[in-house]
């Protein structure tokens, strides 16, 4: 699998849905991919905190557009994360695999007290994440000019962002009434 794939889809799919971000926090404990990623919009800045929720309650309360995290959720990260998001804010977060339905309606059961969408997203690589937003829906109000103008990418663009929430059947039916769109 391409290595670029991954961070290609982490980084540019919450951030293309968010209609002015300014700031993006990156959690990973090696998110050298991910911020190599997020270099690739000029315009907007980005930092990193390694995984652990120490890292998280040092971060200011609505001070970021946009998170990426590799860290696992639970009830008190996601909160941490709410608390640190703008009011319109995006998340994508890693989750167990969509056939793991028993954790993942878990973590959407949590990521559903704060966010108003929570939808998976194929990440291009056999995984997926979860795309969870305050705001903004991330196919119907995908940035279209910010997402095709964007210089360098091997996988990303409009399309494969808008193809990435496509579900077979059997997962939407496994997950309805827990996806939020």
């Amino acid at each position: 699998m391409k290595e670029f794939i991954y961070p290609e889809m982490m980084v540019h799919v919450p951030v293309c849905t968010n209609k002015v971000p300014e700031s993006v926090l990156i959690i990973s404990d090696n998110a050298d991919l991910l911020s190599a990623e997020m270099q690739k919009h000029r315009d907007i800045g980005s930092s990193v905190i390694g995984c652990n929720l120490d890292d998280l309650r040092n971060v200011a309360d609505a001070s970021v557009d946009v998170v990426i995290s590799e860290m696992k959720g639970d009830a008190a990260v996601v909160a941490h994360i709410s608390r640190i998001l703008k009011e319109d804010g995006q998340l994508s977060i890693v989750h167990d695999s969509l056939e793991d339905t028993q954790s993942n309606k878990i973590l959407m059961g949590i990521l559903s007290n704060y966010f108003k969408v929570i939808m998976p997203y194929n990440l291009g690589n056999g995984s997926t994440a979860l795309l969870a937003s305050k705001e903004y829906h991330p196919t119907a109000d995908l940035i279209l000019q910010r997402s095709d103008m964007l210089d360098d990418l091997n996988y990303y663009n409009c399309d494969v962002h808008v193809a990435s929430f496509a579900m077979p059947t059997y997962i939407r039916k496994e997950y309805l009434g827990v996806i939020r769109n």
